[in-house]
């Protein structure tokens, strides 16, 4: 990966450089950002063996960006030990072949702890998930974030935003203190919200990642996005990267046959607010004999009716 550094000049009691160039990295976001699935093994433990497989499979097949601890890799359901893993792991094997773009959160502390070891284990950029708290005022996003920006200066940073009410001049202001703040996953399900938001940001200053995966990215694309995450990808690949190279090419007429194969299965996914958005993702891993279909609290696993609709979706595909 290209790492453009520059002399470290920031207060902190590493050694670590401080990049100033950050265009390589916004060049890396404008692509299929692969959120990959953490697999398990029998005894509930991060199989490592498959992990690595995994993520091979998906550079093999053509991704060049990838988020361990994103929120198809369970996130949440992970312990802060299993989290370093996870970076450790995806770094070591995307090594040269791709950029790694590790997402961090909880609490202040706990996410600059996160970010700096991402920094420490190689990675690139961090994302950092939406605050989870049941009070969030603007100043204080903005806050949050600028904590963790200013402790990796380094590092691209890429928030993840979630929040309707967030005001886009909000990040316009982290930017302006944080200029490590280059890209935004947004994951607000209205393009019209979205293409507002990134205007009042700034069009041009971020690159703009659809976070609402394949089914949201032509109606993002068209706004302003150049990007979109994807968690579809850990299954098939060549799917999703047939659909950025058509929307790349402005041609939404292909864009929307991919859209067309997809759709069932991005809408399993989706069902009852995203509870099955990992275990069906899983459950398609495991017909192809690539993981076990293991999901922890509080997401669950398929019952064995809807097992078969998975099956048959993935089948359509020729994969």
């Amino acid at each position: 990966m290209n790492r453009l550094l520059e002399p470290h000049h920031h207060q902190q009691s590493d050694e670590r450089p401080v990049r100033m160039d950050f265009s390589p990295l916004k060049a890396a976001l404008a692509d299929v950002v692969a959120i990959p699935v953490t697999p398990f093994a029998e005894d509930g433990s991060i199989d490592v063996a498959n992990h690595r497989a995994l993520t091979r499979r998906l550079l093999d097949g053509g991704v060049r960006i990838v988020t361990p601890n994103g929120n198809t890799g369970e996130f949440y359901a992970l312990t802060p030990d299993e989290r370093r893993l996870v970076t450790e792991l995806t770094v070591e094997e995307a090594a040269g072949r791709a950029t790694v773009l590790v997402g961090v959160g909880h609490d202040v502390p706990a996410a600059v702890a996160a970010a700096e070891h991402a920094a420490e284990a190689g990675a690139a950029m961090v994302m950092v998930h939406q605050p989870v708290h049941p009070y969030v005022a603007q100043e204080g996003w903005v806050d949050y974030h600028r904590a963790i920006a200013e402790a990796v200066p380094e590092l691209g940073v890429v928030p993840y935003i979630r929040n309707p009410l967030l005001a886009g001049d909000r990040l316009a202001a982290l930017a302006d203190s944080c200029p490590n703040v280059i890209g935004v996953k947004y994951a607000v399900p209205d393009a019209a919200r979205f293409g507002a938001f990134a205007r009042d940001a700034g069009l041009e200053r971020f690159v703009w990642v659809a976070g609402l995966a394949e089914l949201y990215a032509p109606s993002y694309f068209a706004t302003g996005a150049t990007g979109f995450t994807s968690g579809l990808v850990n299954v098939a690949p060549a799917v999703s990267l047939d659909m950025l190279e058509a929307l790349r090419a402005g041609d939404y007429v292909a864009a929307m046959k991919v859209w067309e194969r997809i759709r069932r299965f991005e809408e399993l996914r989706a069902e009852e607010q995203s509870a099955n958005n990992v275990t069906v993702v899983k459950e398609a891993l495991s017909v192809l004999g690539l993981c076990r279909r293991d999901v922890r609290a509080p997401s669950r696993v398929l019952p064995e009716e809807r097992r078969a609709e998975v099956a048959e979706q993935i089948a359509a595909w020729a994969l």
